[in-house]
């Protein structure tokens, strides 16, 4: 038997999770909808396994999983999701989940990975490996698409300093601060400061608990 809790947004998923996982033998410790209610409640209640989606609201689970890395929480992670990018399934893996799976997945598939995953074993789903290797490779070079000072700024805006705070202490213009900023995020392809601070602590650049 193995003691779960589940992370989704949506709670008509995670009552047929619960229903499936407890017709198969499983215990079900506990759910949530968001991150801060699932990182205090795994924290407390130190399942098995977590039954984690990447799509949270205005969150995503590569949150949840970077926290749980920061704070060496040894809680396998099993991935249900959506998502069938590369960039997020290698997003996953590198933050530390064992297994990754895509909503939609059959019941006998599913309950084999929550078995393989809790025993310690990774596990991805049908067809999902070629997509894995791909954005694993893509992914190696995010951070090092960036020079030291670009990562520096990069740091400093996502805590929440002005152009002319990180200019002051750098020694640096405001002007200056901002092209080193654009031309990050121009090389991340993203396009505003929610997102680069999203992939900062994706990349484990800063925490949630930095902004």
């Amino acid at each position: 038997m193995t003691r779960l809790f589940l992370v989704d947004d949506h709670v008509v998923v995670r009552e047929g999770l619960r229903a499936l996982l407890q017709d198969a033998g499983h215990e079900v410790l506990g759910e949530a909808g968001e991150i801060t209610t699932a990182l205090a409640e795994i924290t407390r209640l130190l399942p098995d396994l977590v039954l984690l989606d990447l799509h949270l609201g205005a969150r995503s689970g590569l949150d949840l999983l970077q926290e749980l890395r920061r704070r060496a929480m040894p809680v396998p992670v099993l991935v249900l999701t959506m998502s069938e990018q590369p960039r997020d399934m290698a997003q996953a893996l590198r933050l530390g989940a064992l297994g990754y799976v895509l909503k939609g997945t059959d019941s006998v598939q599913l309950l084999a990975a929550v078995n393989q995953v809790s025993a310690g074993r990774r596990h991805l789903g049908a067809g999902l490996a070629d997509l894995a290797i791909r954005g694993l490779t893509a992914a190696d070079s995010s951070v090092d698409q960036l020079s030291a000072r670009e990562r520096q700024i990069v740091v400093l805006a996502v805590r929440g300093l002005s152009s002319a705070e990180v200019g002051a202490q750098l020694h640096l213009s405001p002007r200056t601060v901002d092209t080193y900023r654009s031309r990050a995020m121009g090389k991340l392809c993203l396009s505003d400061l929610p997102a680069l601070v999203r992939w900062a602590i994706r990349e484990g650049l800063v925490g949630l608990d930095d902004n």
